[in-house]
């Protein structure tokens, strides 16, 4: 693998600090626990806290720094070639519902800016999900049509603001872009102003669902509380098995510094090429930051050439097309897909009393976040919302079947498929300095990373979710389950969930002279 351009961590992350949080200690009582403190969870908490309830945000990393801190931060109604198909799945009424929540979403986040005077780089824009290919323009006015029938401002064009030629595109005027940790920590401030508690470094393992609830941190810590919001991302408690109706996926992120002049003047998304997105964002002086997400795939199947292949082709589309930049950061980005493409925001299941979960946000976060946030603050305080039926988790439609059992198919085939293959390497010895695979050792497969030192860390090769062998991604040097999208470090801690538990350690014989011996 060549060496890829930029520094490997989200420009969100590095221009948006915030205070730390203290962790969970003993036992806390309060009225409703929210356990993910992503957009979602901080977007409940907020609503919650504001409608008078006392609330603890729980959050296993620091706040807004897992998924939400690494996304491309489009706050948008237009979520790509979407609306032809709901109208086609859920009717027309149903595609309004969408597009109205949606958009409710977006101007939300600019009279709560406003309201509470968060400088979070807010600028209204509009956004195109655009072809190069003269084929897909019928298919564009068709999605033109549906998302204007759907109650967006929404048209097809022929000319974008785009350095490069397009057969067509759908517009959508009056959406937005932000920086996301600035809106979201200004939000937790004013959160902890009114009474709220922020708990970081806690991650919850157990849910006891009664009245009240009870959560069980690692440490043995406890939040009592009435009512309970699962926002984890991909909920870390199977019992409602949405792990059958989620399809992970990641997508990986460059960004660079263009001049002013070059700003393409909007944000941009294309399904061809194997997805290219396109935004900018202030940067300071005469430039803009650049930001290009593209090469979605499925965590552990990066493909032959690995993850670093797949940003090399994103870095060298970047620079093809906008030939002005200077790439200055690289990351990726997480997220799962409904299998009827409607994320799940309600009651976590049908025998839910006082649980509700919010996930499947099919890579448009931002806006389904701040959506699930005032959906969840309606129904936990009695108030009624226009949508409540649509994003109901209880749901399931005639015309999910095939995608759930496709969804299904894939899982299955890792499930057993990846335990007939042969392991990866023959020996530990074969294993590079940097990379790492799998090795049967003493009959069973172990994850084995090489540090660029030469020493050998052994963990299991079953994911702690669900079994899984895991996978490695070799330009982000972590272990990946291609099952549902759980993520561990090379020393086997949890990334990202729905595991909760770390890969177990395993220990390693003497390789010899040529190497060191290994364990964790």
């Amino acid at each position: 693998m060549t060496e890829l351009p930029g520094t490997y961590e989200s420009y969100w992350m590095e221009t948006g600090t915030g205070p730390a949080y203290p962790a969970l200690e003993g036992e806390t009582e309060v009225d409703v626990a929210v356990v993910g403190a992503g957009v979602a969870g901080i977007c409940a908490a907020w609503e919650l806290a504001r409608a008078g309830r006392r609330v603890a945000l729980v959050e296993a990393d620091r706040v807004a720094a897992g998924v939400t801190g690494y996304t491309t931060a489009k706050l948008s109604a237009q979520h790509g070639p979407l609306y032809a198909k709901l109208r086609g799945s859920l009717g027309a009424e149903g595609a309004r519902r969408y597009a109205r929540s949606q958009q409710e979403a977006v101007d939300h986040v600019g009279r709560v800016a406003a309201e509470l005077g968060i400088d979070c780089e807010l600028e209204r824009v509009p956004a195109h999900v655009y072809a190069e290919s003269a084929d897909a323009v019928d298919r564009l006015r068709e999605e033109a049509e549906a998302a204007r029938e759907a109650g967006l401002a929404a048209s097809f064009v022929r000319e974008t603001g785009l350095p490069f030629p397009v057969a067509g595109a759908v517009r959508v005027e009056d959406q937005a872009q932000f920086h996301p940790r600035k809106y979201l920590l200004g939000l937790v401030a004013d959160l902890v102003a009114r009474g709220g508690a922020v708990y970081e470094r806690t991650r919850i393992v157990s849910l006891h669902e009664g009245e009240p609830c009870r959560l069980t941190a690692e440490d043995g810590a406890v939040v009592v509380a009435r009512d309970v919001v699962v926002a984890t991302h991909y909920p870390v408690f199977d019992r409602a098995l949405l792990f059958s109706r989620l399809e992970p996926h990641r997508e990986l992120v460059v960004a660079a510094v263009l001049p002013a002049a070059r700003d393409p003047r909007g944000m941009y998304l294309t399904p061809e090429r194997n997805t290219r997105s396109v935004r900018t964002a202030p940067y300071g002086g005469d430039e803009r930051l650049l930001v290009v997400t593209g090469e979605k795939f499925r965590p552990g199947e990066g493909g032959p050439g690995g993850v670093g292949e797949r940003y090399e082709r994103l870095a060298a589309w970047t620079l093809e097309h906008f030939p002005d930049a200077r790439i200055t950061h690289r990351w990726a980005a997480q997220d799962n897909a409904s299998t009827d493409g409607v994320p799940f925001v309600g009651r976590f299941h049908p025998g839910s009393r006082h649980v509700y979960v919010a996930t499947g946000f099919g890579g448009w976060g931002m806006s389904n976040g701040v959506m699930a946030g005032r959906l969840l603050g309606d129904l936990i305080t009695g108030g009624e919302s226009p949508w409540a039926s649509l994003y109901d988790p209880r749901r399931l439609h005639a015309h999910e079947v095939p995608s759930l059992l496709k969804a299904q198919g894939a899982v299955l085939k890792h499930f057993a498929g990846d335990r007939l293959r042969p392991s990866h390497a023959d020996d530990v010895a074969e294993i590079a300095p940097g990379t790492g695979a799998l090795v049967r050792v003493g009959g069973r497969r172990c994850a084995v990373y090489r540090d660029e030192d030469g020493g050998t860390h052994a963990v299991s090769a079953r994911c702690t979710h669900l079994g899984c062998l895991v996978r490695f991604n070799d330009a982000e040097r972590a272990w990946e389950c291609p099952c549902h999208g759980s993520r561990f470090a090379v020393d086997g801690s949890v990334l990202q969930g729905p595991a909760v538990h770390p890969l177990e350690p395993r220990t390693l014989p003497d390789e010899g002279p040529s190497g060191k011996e290994g364990s964790v």
